[in-house]
């Protein structure tokens, strides 16, 4: 009864989602950045996991297929590092000094745009900042440039083709519908059809809609 009730409620609120003039797409990595290498070794490195456990450090760090495979105490805060113990260098391995320096997982913006507000942002302005402000993880919750568009830069970042986060794109309800939805049914025949286009989930709102049943049809078996 309370799931009925939910679904009925939000028929009047859903959500639905135009494509907007693209912005230029995110050009190729060429030569920016290094690697790929073996390994990445961060060395000296304070550690803060984000389970909410003390810093822990000095510590080394070694990443392989961008996986954290080992993580090295190498001694105690203020005390000289001793070499023995800590991971070997192979010949195509890189590594980067961290001491004195904090390490972090990467962070999540579970809620941003590839394209703002503003108008003619390159895509590759949006990817860097990110990555400058440690986000290597990025929700983009309507794909309003075209749900191709952001699938595209999803693939490339998978590929290490252009410099970004991980993209996971979302389709605002109604983008692409050919007619006003209506129904559960025509509801549950767009999710499915966004569902094979590559939409990893779906975005409502409460902006009224000439589309009807997207929540329902999202939170109520749609697929």
């Amino acid at each position: 009864m309370i799931r009925q009730f939910l679904c009925m409620l939000t028929l009047s609120v859903a959500f639905s989602a135009t494509v907007q003039a693209a912005p230029p797409k995110a050009p190729e990595r060429g030569e920016q950045g290094a690697g790929p290498y073996d390994r990445l070794i961060i060395r000296g490195a304070t550690l803060i996991n984000g389970e909410g456990a003390p810093p822990q450090g000095p510590v080394d760090i070694v990443i392989e297929d961008d996986r954290i495979v080992s993580v090295v105490s190498v001694g105690y805060p203020g005390v000289p590092i001793k070499d023995q113990g800590r991971p070997i260098a192979g010949p195509n391995d890189q590594e980067l000094d961290a001491h004195g320096k904090y390490v972090l997982p990467g962070f999540i913006d579970m809620h941003g745009h590839i394209g703002g507000s503003a108008e003619d942002i390159p895509a590759e302005y949006v990817l860097k900042l990110w990555l400058a402000h440690g986000i290597t993880t990025v929700r983009e919750p309507g794909s309003f440039n075209g749900l191709n568009w952001t699938k595209w830069h999803q693939e490339q970042a998978e590929k290490n083709a252009i410099v970004s986060p991980r993209i996971i794109p979302y389709a605002g309800f109604g983008m692409g519908a050919e007619e006003p939805i209506f129904n559960g049914e025509q509801a549950r025949d767009w999710v499915r059809r966004i569902k094979r286009q590559g939409a990893s989930g779906i975005r409502s709102s409460k902006a009224k809609s000439r589309h009807h049943d997207a929540s329902c049809a999202a939170k109520c078996g749609a697929y």
